[in-house]
């Protein structure tokens, strides 16, 4: 990965991973997808590798990242989902054709075809928006709390009551924010009586 670019902010479910290629939505966002190689760099990372990617399949899977964040965030506040995310969403499964595949270790991976990879990534992608908008997964959709972020994720914790989609950005700023407001607090408030 080229130190030009961002960093990726790689989760453990695929389709939030995906939405998070966009971060700081409510703030200074932050582009990480901002090339079609950058595309194939995160693919590669999210286990779907494929070896180029044109401007037009960068363009629909930003499309597609943009409707699973819209589906996931309706999800999430229990809202109706809107129906243009819906209908990309089930577009780009039903437009892939990969295959899952077993290796002999017992680990599930994905067999893109050659001539679609790039389609058949997003429709791997799309099938696992799917899966957890529909509730066919443990655990729940939520939004980060972070006022700048508002990144839909899926929580997974025992308790469901997980507020960052990731406390190492997030999480940490929010943390650092309360305690330095804490820090500036503290003088004023042993004068009161």
């Amino acid at each position: 990965m080229s130190a030009r670019f961002p960093g990726f902010r790689l989760g453990k479910v695929l389709a939030t991973s995906f939405t998070g290629t966009l971060s700081e939505r409510h703030g200074d966002a932050v582009e990480r997808i901002p090339t079609p190689g950058r595309l194939v760099d995160w693919l590669v990372v999210s286990g779907l590798a494929v070896e180029s990617c044109t401007t037009a399949q960068l363009e629909r899977a930003r499309e597609l990242r943009e409707a699973i964040h819209a589906a996931a965030t309706a999800a999430a506040r229990r809202d109706p989902l809107p129906a243009s995310a819906v209908q990309v969403i089930n577009d780009c499964s039903a437009q892939g054709r990969a295959a899952a595949v077993l290796t002999p270790e017992g680990d599930r991976r994905w067999r893109l075809g050659s001539a679609s990879a790039v389609e058949d990534a997003l429709g791997v992608i799309a099938a696992d928006a799917i899966s957890i908008i529909a509730g066919e997964r443990d655990g729940r959709l939520a939004l980060c709390a972070s006022p700048t972020c508002r990144a839909a994720f899926f929580d997974t914790s025992q308790s469901r009551t997980r507020k960052w989609c990731e406390m190492n950005t997030c999480g940490n700023r929010q943390k650092k924010a309360r305690f330095n407001a804490g820090k500036h607090e503290k003088p004023g408030s042993a004068k009161q009586s």
